[in-house]
């Protein structure tokens, strides 16, 4: 099964509205997804950027996100979530920032059969690890992003 994912703020394949960027406000966009499968006890969501130079740059990272809710709101207070690290080194959502040229942004959103004991600031690797075995659905938006 998929999870929809979608944004008021840009349609998938479409630009990421700068006020979600590093040039704005960086605030998050909001999201919203459908009914997910049953079973589902948490969702996480990890937004990345396989184009940065470096190799993948990790922006957004949280986890045990409570199976009831299906949306994020625009600048969503991530007190009370499960908040990881990001490529950055913080704890919140750092929106597109490339050095160059036009790069794509996927929002990946993962319906889970549990919650996770992980640390306050895990990795994507940690969170990625942790759900091996339990991802029920899953979904993806994906949006691009030039300075």
């Amino acid at each position: 099964m998929s999870l929809t994912l979608t944004s008021d703020a840009f349609a998938t394949g479409q630009s990421i509205p700068a006020k979600y960027s590093c040039v704005g406000t960086n605030i998050s966009p909001a999201l919203a997804w459908n009914e997910p499968p049953a079973g589902t006890k948490s969702f996480a969501l990890i937004v990345d950027d396989p184009d940065a130079p470096a190799g993948t740059w990790v922006h957004w990272v949280l986890y045990n996100i409570p199976a009831n809710t299906h949306n994020l709101p625009e600048n969503t207070d991530m007190r009370g979530l499960s908040v990881g690290k990001n490529s950055s080194g913080n704890m919140r959502y750092d929106g597109p920032c490339p050095p160059n040229g036009t790069h794509r942004y996927f929002f990946k959103l993962y319906a889970l059969d549990s919650t996770f004991s992980l640390s306050p600031g895990a990795t994507k690797e940690q969170v990625l690890n942790a759900m091996q075995d339990h991802i029920l659905a899953q979904g993806e938006l994906m949006g691009t992003f030039s300075k």
